[in-house]
């Protein structure tokens, strides 16, 4: 099947472009999301009229595709997003194999697959040809140097500048997380009219408490509570407050519970919470394993250390910290 893999032009998240069909790949959910939204944008800029439909693979029924397909009264162009693609029905891959030999008309068909075996045959068959589309890699940064080149990106597609040195600190402080790392990029950009510089990024960045905060948070969620008392020691030594660390922690926790037990799709959930594709994603990961009552006595510690570092304790580092051992054994912690 090599030859198969090559038909299609294979583009990065960045190089998203029309076709009639779009088949978005790799285990980065917010480069994903971010392409997606990109090409929305894209269409509607070229007619305001686009009219945009989802679809969840996963719990396809027969003829939905072709229904959503079909011509409109007034012949808008049409975006149909599919989410799910690696656990959709039989049904879902049938049909859409059969809607390739002759894709509709003025009808963007964007199909997100996350990764795994399910779907082989209809991502052969896109890969192949049928259909005219594109795939849009969007693979996991893991490197620090593309993390880099993302950051550089980002600056440079608006024309501002920002030095090596300063990628690195950027880099550096939000390693662990795309989502935050492009967030902080959008600080940068809205908040300084200058050049970008090491020392730019240490006046907002350095020691910043948030920073800091979710790196403890997320230790301490993964079950590495020896990382996570080491990560608040250092973020108290260079001045965090024990208040937004609580904070970290209570956004994390409050998320898990809003996804702990949920159902659909990420794309239908985080428009029913408000929140973004990857934000539930994440927390979705975040709260695998956990039980609905080791959760409840892990939100019951924070609250009890948020009234600790408030001045009802004498001892708002012993809160915090006894805190991190119940949440690091997912509630089960004394």
């Amino acid at each position: 099947m090599p030859a198969a893999k090559t038909a299609i032009p294979v583009l990065n998240w960045h190089q998203v472009r029309p076709a009639p069909v779009v088949l978005v790949t790799g285990t980065e959910g917010f480069l994903a999301d971010r392409a997606i939204r990109s090409l929305r944008d894209l269409l509607k800029a070229e007619d305001p009229s686009l009219e945009v439909s989802d679809i969840e693979a996963d719990q396809y029924g027969p003829g939905e595709l072709m229904t959503l397909a079909s011509p409109s009264l007034f012949a808008e162009p049409r975006m149909i997003r599919v989410t799910g693609v690696e656990k959709c029905t039989d049904a879902f891959i049938d049909e859409t194999i059969a809607y390739l030999a002759q894709p509709a008309d003025d009808t963007y068909l964007v199909l997100r697959h996350a990764g795994g075996v399910r779907g082989k045959k209809l991502l052969a068959a896109i890969r192949g040809g049928a259909g005219g589309g594109v795939e849009i890699a969007c693979l996991e940064l893991k490197k620090d140097t593309e993390k880099q080149d993302f950051v550089a990106a980002e600056f440079s597609s608006v024309g501002r500048r920002i030095t090596g040195s300063g990628i690195r600190a950027l880099v550096s402080a939000f390693s662990d997380d795309l989502a935050e790392l492009a967030a902080a990029c959008q600080q940068l950009l809205s908040d300084s009219s200058d050049e970008i510089t090491e020392v730019t990024v240490e006046r907002y960045y350095s020691g910043r408490v948030e920073t800091n905060a979710f790196k403890v948070a997320d230790a301490a969620i993964a079950g590495r509570r020896g990382e996570a008392l080491v990560l608040l020691r250092h973020a108290l030594s260079t001045g965090a407050d024990p208040v937004p660390i609580i904070a970290a922690f209570a956004m994390k926790l409050r998320t898990m519970a809003k996804v702990a037990g949920s159902t659909g799709s990420g794309g239908q959930l985080a428009s029913k919470l408000g929140m973004a594709p990857w934000q539930v994603d994440r927390a979705r990961k975040d709260v695998q394993g956990w039980s609905d009552a080791g959760l409840g006595r892990a939100i019951e510690s924070l609250a009890d250390a948020d009234e600790q570092v408030k001045g009802l304790g004498r001892d708002p580092v012993y809160a915090l910290e006894r805190m991190i051992g119940i949440i690091a054994t997912r509630g089960e912690g004394r």
